[in-house]
Order: C-alpha cells, then sequence, then structure tokens
C-alpha cells in the first residue's frame, strides 16, 4: 500500500542542515543527543507528521555532513541535497542546568557558485511537482546571496505553484514582490523589517506594510501575545493559542510552519492551516525536541485554538 504522504508533496527549502549535539543530566551520567537540526529540518518533521511527503534541499558537506546523511534517514519523505566542498554547520547545547546554553557553534563557509546553482535547481524541480513551497532562512543569515530567494520565489510562484515563506530581512524583501501566499514571521522579524517598534497598533501597521509590499497574507507570532494574521481579501483576525504556562520556545515557529504547509497541501483554507500551525507550535512547545509533537497532540490541541476578529481593544 503506498503512503498517502506522497499525494501531498511539500519542498522545504532548507539551506542549511545542522548537525546538533545536545548535554544533558541524567543522575550520575550525563547524557548526548545527537540529531539532524536546522529551521528546514524542523519545518519537515512536522509537515511529516501531520501527513505531508516533504521534499527536504539543502547542503551537505564534511565531516558533519557525513554524519547528518545517516541522522536524516530516519527523517520521513525525500531528501534532496547537494554535495559542498565546504563542512555543514554544527552547535553544541549543554541543558545540565535546565536552561539551554550554547557551547559551540561552527557556521559552514560559503557555498561555491556551482553548489549554489545546484541547488536552485533542484528546490524548482521539487516544487514544480509539489502543492507548496516553503522557504527557509540560511544559516549564517549572510550564507546564501539574497537573489537566491528572489528566483525561487518568481520562479515557482510563476509556474502556479504557491509560496510561503518563513523569512528574515533581507531576504524578505527579495521575495516580497513575487507575492508569497503567506509571510509567516515573529514580531522582532517584523521590527526589523519596519525598522521601528511593532508593540501594540504598531504590529498591525507593520503587517500591513507587508501586504502593500506584495505578501498575500501575513501572520506575525508575538510570543505570549495571540497571532496577529492579516489577509490581503479578508478582515485581519487573531489567533490563539491554547494557554499553556511552562514550556520550550525553540522550533515553536518553525512546528508552526510545518503544520501550515501540510494544511496547505490538504487544500485547508488559510484560517483553519494558521489554526493547524498554532496548535503545531503549542504540541512543539510541551517538548525538547525541536519541530516535534505527535499528530494526535496537534489534532486535540487545534480543538482549543480560539480564532477572533482583530480589535482595537484586542490589540491593546
Amino acid at each position: 500500500m503506498s503512503d498517502s504522504r506522497e499525494h501531498l508533496p511539500v519542498t522545504v527549502f532548507g539551506p542549511d542542515v545542522l548537525l546538533s549535539i545536545t548535554i544533558e543530566a541524567s543522575g550520575a551520567v550525563d547524557q548526548v543527543h545527537v540529531h539532524a537540526a536546522g529551521q528546514g529540518v524542523w519545518v519537515a518533521r512536522m509537515a511529516a507528521e501531520l501527513g505531508a511527503w516533504p521534499i527536504l534541499c539543502g547542503f551537505l558537506g564534511g565531516e558533519t555532513g557525513a554524519a547528518l546523511r545517516a541522522l536524516l534517514e530516519v527523517l520521513p519523505g525525500e531528501r534532496r541535497v547537494v554535495h559542498t566542498a565546504g563542512f555543514s554547520g554544527s552547535y553544541v547545547v549543554d541543558r545540565r542546568t535546565g536552561e539551554r546554553h550554547l557551547v559551540a557553534n561552527a557556521a559552514r563557509p560559503a557555498p561555491q557558485r556551482h553548489e549554489v546553482d545546484d541547488l536552485v535547481a533542484a528546490t524548482c524541480a521539487a516544487a514544480l511537482d509539489s502543492a507548496v513551497l516553503v522557504l527557509c532562512n540560511p544559516f549564517p543569515g549572510e550564507g546564501l546571496p539574497d537573489e537566491v530567494y528572489e528566483t525561487l520565489a518568481a520562479d515557482v510562484r510563476a509556474a502556479g505553484v504557491p509560496v510561503i515563506v518563513d523569512l528574515s530581512t533581507p531576504r524578505l524583501e527579495h521575495v516580497l514582490p513575487h507575492r508569497p501566499d503567506l509571510v509567516k514571521l515573529n514580531d522582532w522579524e517584523l521590527a526589523e523589517y519596519v525598522r521601528g517598534p511593532v508593540d501594540g497598533r504598531h504590529a498591525l501597521d507593520g503587517a500591513r506594510r507587508l501586504l502593500e509590499a506584495g505578501a498575500r497574507a501575513v501572520a506575525v507570532t508575538r510570543a505570549d501575545a495571540p497571532i496577529l494574521v492579516l489577509p490581503a481579501d479578508q478582515e485581519p483576525f487573531e489567533i490563539v493559542p491554547p494557554a499553556l504556562p511552562h514550556g520550550f520556545r525553540e522550533g515553536c515557529g518553525d512546528a508552526m510552519m510545518g503544520a501550515v504547509a501540510a494544511g496547505w497541501a490538504r487544500g485547508l483554507p488559510l484560517r483553519e492551516a494558521l489554526v493547524l500551525g498554532a496548535a503545531a507550535g503549542s504540541a512543539n512547545f510541551l517538548r525538547h525536541g525541536l519541530g516535534s509533537g505527535s499528530r494526535r497532540l496537534v489534532e486535540k490541541l487545534a480543538d482549543r485554538v480560539v480564532v477572533r476578529p482583530l480589535t482595537v481593544r484586542v490589540l491593546g
């Protein structure tokens, strides 16, 4: 029997697959966890959990890349990787105190021009056979030419494939003229885009600027505050995730994006896809694992997500 996910292909442009090493306390003996990580991996993981068939496109190279190849085998879906002369990025985190402390961080070197061209070509080929393309940031932020994002957004949107983006400045500015179907960003990324405050009504003004620049819909996550949503053709609204007082924020936005992509591939309307995304972010909040959470939990939490009209009183 074929996997139903094969009928819901989602291409994830996650150029930097990272090797994650986490140290945790366990009585007298420390535990060391080794995983594939990075924005694209976390998006793809949640998309797969919710029934999509993620096609992850990114770079792999060096000793860290060799280790990552084995770790990626457990990730559902498909990988279309470009092997680089340089090494893949990695980081080491110490959680033994209960807090997250970054011990070491090694970013990959700049890729060669032909490596970049190969990754763009592989991503376009995958996206043209997919229900949606998700664009994720590079790591480090300057690790790819910004024009790569312009090319992908322009060519894939021209082919009639929806493009949803989770990007920060300046990559965001390069995709906006090509009318991405959804721009998802957090409040500090919005502040970076508008170069000003985004508290209260400023967040609404900033999201409107993104619509004016070309976005078809905007979703702004704001830590503990509700998610602000502005569709180009509807009234703005807010999404209130379930109240969870304690958890781990790392990867919540990426889990949300993976769920939105899966919902988009299913044909869900924007509002329903974002509700699913909010529930997936909450499920991730309950776990140490980034971009993780069971489908059953996500669907239960989705029943507790509240959607309400946006008012001045709600904005505060």
